[in-house]
This record gives structure tokens, C-alpha cells and sequence, in this order.
């Protein structure tokens, strides 16, 4: 297969993985395939890495079978990772019945819990020190957004995490491209994103923030670039100071009114 990628993109996917430390020499990296856009580019874009690079590392792909139906094959993948040569590999988790067993609450958090545990518990086991997921600087942004919106918290997913329970890292070597530029995605050689089986596929929190970001944009122009500054920490942000205890709130409130301080 010949491989290529316009130097735009595989510049970006450079800058990513040196600025955020996510690939050394040795490193075993499992890739979590869901047969989507944006992780069939980054199996796709690794593979160029990995013959091009001068830093040695392997790379393997999993697919998670949430069995929320019977048609899910995964034959084609398993073809184009093998015209890759990437390894391949697929597990069935009952993503669908557990869900079901929780009567269908909060489907998003469990799908993502259930399939991340499965992707670490069989790295685990098969040797790998890393795992690579396909998130892409929408996915930051939206999920930043969320956080303020449905949690009250500032927060974001890393580019690079490490998990001390697992010992693994897990990198996100696509925090540098809008997703826009992956509906487009040249040099796939024609393969097409399988069908996300998700029952909930666009009923999501995500996809309102996605909506809600989208519709914002129309009155400012910036927004989009806006959000993805405040993501960043930087010198000049202020905010105020975290809430107080009870206990802390307690004791400022005797030095206030010059009362003695007892345990």
C-alpha cells in the first residue's frame, strides 16, 4: 500500500507526539479501533510514523464489540489494518447489557467506562505500555465546554495521562486537528467509516455542545478559537479562589470576630 499524508497533517501529528511526550523508543502501543473517521486516521497516520520515524515503537489495533446489535463485523477492518500490517485484534464486552441492567442511565459515561476498561485490561495482559485514542481538538473543546456547562468544573481530557493503577499512558495523538479535516481525510484508499452501532449516536451531551458551539459561531466567529485559549493554562487567567470547607469557612469566621480557635 502506498502511504502518504499531506505535510500539513503529518506535521501536526509530529508537533503533538514531541510537545506531549508521547512516544519513546520501545514503546507498545495499543490503538483503539472503532471502525469511525477519526480513529481509522489514526491508525492510518501511526502506520506512516511508525516507517518513518527514527524512534522504534510498535503499534497493534483493537476493536470493542459493544454487542448493541448482531451485525456488527468487523472483517473489514481487520482487512485494512492487515494491508496496514498492523496487527488486529477484537473483544466482545456486553456494553448493551449492562446498560440495560442500569435501565438505560447516564449510557454515555457507562459505554466509555465499560469500553476503556476492557482497551487497559487487555493491554495489560498483552504486554502493551500504551494506549492511543483518536480524540481530536473538537473532542477537547467540547468536552471542556460540557465540564463548565453540566458539572460546574474546569476540566479537559490530557493529551498524555498516565494511569498509575494500570501503568499505562494513554496519548491522543489527534489533539491538533478539528474534526472537519477528518470527514475528509485523504489517502484512506477508499475505505469507508463502518456505522457507528451506538443507539444514542447524535442524542448525546456531546452533540449538544457540538450544536450549541456550532450555533454560537454565528453571531462570533472566534468562539470556537476562543475556547480552545481558555482550555490552555496561561499566566494571565483569573479566577477565583476554590470554595472553602465548612471547617475552613469555621475558622475565618472566629479570627473574623477575634474569637479564640478551638479543637
Amino acid at each position: 500500500m502506498n502511504k502518504n499524508l499531506p505535510q500539513d497533517y503529518f506535521g501536526r501529528l509530529c508537533r503533538a507526539i514531541i510537545e506531549f511526550d508521547m512516544i519513546q523508543k520501545g514503546d507498545k502501543i495499543l490503538i483503539g479501533l472503532s471502525g469511525g473517521k477519526d480513529s481509522l486516521f489514526l491508525t492510518y497516520a501511526l502506520s506512516i510514523l511508525r516507517s518513518r520515524s527514527a524512534t522504534p515503537f510498535e503499534i497493534a489495533v483493537l476493536t470493542i464489540d459493544p454487542m448493541f446489535n448482531d451485525t456488527f463485523d468487523t472483517s473489514e477492518l481487520a482487512e485494512f489494518c492487515t494491508n496496514l500490517n498492523i496487527p488486529f485484534y477484537t473483544k466482545k464486552v456486553d456494553i448493551a447489557g449492562i446498560i440495560e441492567k442500569n435501565n438505560g442511565d447516564d449510557p454515555c459515561f457507562t459505554c466509555a467506562f465499560f469500553r476503556r476498561g476492557a482497551i487497559n485490561k487487555f493491554a495489560v495482559e498483552n504486554g502493551f505500555n500504551k494506549v492511543a485514542y483518536a480524540h481530536h481538538h473538537d473532542d477537547a473543546v467540547e468536552t471542556f465546554l460540557m465540564s463548565i456547562l453540566y458539572s460546574g468544573q474546569i476540566n479537559t481530557f490530557l493529551p498524555t495521562t498516565y494511569l498509575d493503577q494500570s501503568n499505562l499512558t494513554v496519548i491522543r495523538p489527534l489533539v491538533y486537528f478539528r474534526e472537519f479535516e477528518l470527514k475528509e481525510t485523504p489517502n484512506l484508499h477508499g475505505f469507508i467509516p463502518i456505522p457507528s452501532p451506538c443507539p444514542m449516536n447524535g442524542l448525546t451531551k456531546r452533540q449538544e455542545a457540538k450544536e450549541l458551539i456550532k450555533d454560537l459561531e454565528k453571531n462570533n466567529s472566534a468562539l470556537y478559537a476562543h475556547l480552545g485559549a481558555a482550555m490552555r493554562g496561561s499566566p494571565t487567567s483569573t479566577l477565583w479562589p476554590a470554595e472553602l470547607t465548612r471547617e475552613e469557612l469555621y475558622i475565618k469566621h472566629l479570627h473574623f470576630w477575634n474569637k479564640k480557635v478551638t479543637k
